[in-house]
């Protein structure tokens, strides 16, 4: 048993005051120890609010760490800092937050016009089946939040949630109700009638592709489920549908789902949050894309592209 200096990186809060901090430790100490060690001195400075990093080097260290492997066998004199990250909430939440901004902002401009453009109209078979394709993609996204997501970090700061939420809440939410469920686009406008927006075969061959593309994301999701088991951070080479192409193929069905709703509709909405969420998810893609290579090296097919196949 040695001693290990744990000093604040920057100003702590004001509940954890006691800094530089003392604690006991051996070879066999992990960085969980020693959140867990801060957290009883300061029951208020949770684990997870907490950032450990050597005093030479500002990146974060995994929990599983063994102190020995940073600071040699000889422990004593040896000295991390801690970082606060503020208040922090469950990604589970997050998740649950961002997506139930649609579910609750699409019913109130279709099922309430008059609020919102002074008038009541019968609306077309279009709208129809883009609320539909909105409500049933969410729903999807919130069952696969409680009951098939599994996450490598467990929470993050609650100031962001606002950050994230305004992404689903503004742009698939407000932006593309208000657009989409307008008279523009009612029964008796002619921007639909006598036009492919009001063919039945039309509409139920984007509804099949639709579907597709969205129990192809749910499939890929179910397969990086059983990968990673349950209370781990357990990383395995994903293979199987989907997987054969690209690195990230939950985000390329993604893509098709909603290039769907815009080719539906050619709506300036859908195709702004279209865009928008086709450049995030592509710079997703390419960093997890790096990250699988950096990894599992030559375990890991060389053929596979990020997240469009044979592009990128």
């Amino acid at each position: 048993m040695v001693s290990l200096t744990i000093s604040s990186a920057s100003k702590p809060p004001s509940f954890a005051k006691g800094f530089p901090l003392t604690i006991d430790v051996t070879s066999d100490t992990t960085v969980a120890d020693v959140k867990a060690s801060i957290a009883a001195k300061f029951p208020k400075f949770y684990s997870a609010r907490q950032k450990i990093s050597l005093k030479t080097d500002k990146k974060a260290l995994s929990d599983d760490t063994k102190l020995s492997t940073l600071l040699g066998s000889q422990l004593q004199g040896g000295e991390l800092q801690v970082k606060d990250l503020g208040a922090q909430v469950s990604w589970r939440t997050v998740f649950l937050i961002e997506y139930v901004g649609p579910l609750i902002i699409h019913p109130i401009f279709y099922y309430f016009p008059r609020l919102w453009y002074g008038r009541s109209f019968q609306h077309s078979e279009l709208q129809k089946y883009v609320f539909a394709f909105v409500m049933l993609h969410f729903i999807k996204r919130e069952l696969e939040t409680v009951f098939v997501h599994r996450f490598s970090h467990g929470t993050m700061p609650f100031r962001n949630i606002f950050k994230n939420s305004a992404h689903y809440h503004i742009f698939s939410g407000l932006f593309l109700a208000f657009d989409v469920y307008r008279p523009k686009y009612s029964a008796t406008s002619p921007y639909v009638v006598g036009t492919y927006r009001n063919n039945e075969t039309f509409l139920w061959a984007a509804a099949g592709v639709w579907a597709f593309a969205e129990l192809s994301n749910l499939h890929t999701h179910l397969t990086l489920r059983n990968l990673r088991p349950a209370g781990t951070r357990t990383r395995k080479v994903p293979y199987g549908y989907g997987f054969t192409q690209v690195s990230c193929p939950n985000y390329f069905f993604e893509v098709i789902g909603w290039l769907v709703v815009c080719g539906m509709t050619n709506s300036i909405a859908a195709w702004i949050f279209f865009v928008f969420g086709t450049v995030t998810m592509s710079l997703w893609a390419l960093k997890k894309h790096r990250n699988y290579m950096k990894e599992f090296g030559k375990e890991y097919p060389r053929g596979r592209k990020a997240i469009f196949p044979f592009i990128l």
